[in-house]
């Protein structure tokens, strides 16, 4: 006769927390609707960082154009160069904050009837 032996261990609790914390990684979610207030959120978000984001790139590449010219009076001894690199560069680190002013008038003036809208709607449900 044979003898079967059958050890049988549970996970512990610490193994069961990270076993559904790996398993709700890979359980499929199906997408919801945004809520009117998550919609009015985003809108307000993209009216204010794109504007926000192209500003810091004409800035950032002004600032590198300027830290280019700068590099070839002080290294290398062009002043010349140096100068007139330097000036191209402070041009569009000035243009940055026109950049975010004319970017934003637009943006606001795109979506200010669908921000306004939805923020009537969900102003009158807290009425009701």
């Amino acid at each position: 006769m044979s003898d079967f032996n059958f050890n049988y261990q549970a996970p512990t609790n610490e193994e069961r927390k990270e076993i559904e914390s790996i398993r709700k990684n890979y359980i499929k979610k199906e997408p919801t609707p945004p809520s009117k207030l998550n919609q009015l959120r985003n809108l307000d978000k993209k009216v204010k960082n794109i504007p926000a984001m192209l500003a810091l790139i004409c800035g950032i590449l002004g600032t590198l154009i300027f830290g280019t010219g700068l590099a070839l009076i002080l290294e290398w001894d062009l002043v010349f160069w140096g100068v007139i690199i330097s000036v191209l560069g402070v041009i569009p680190a000035i243009l940055a904050y026109i950049v975010y002013q004319k970017s934003y008038e637009h943006l606001k003036n795109k979506y200010s009837a669908e921000i306004l809208k939805l923020s009537d709607e969900l102003l009158n449900e807290q009425d009701n």
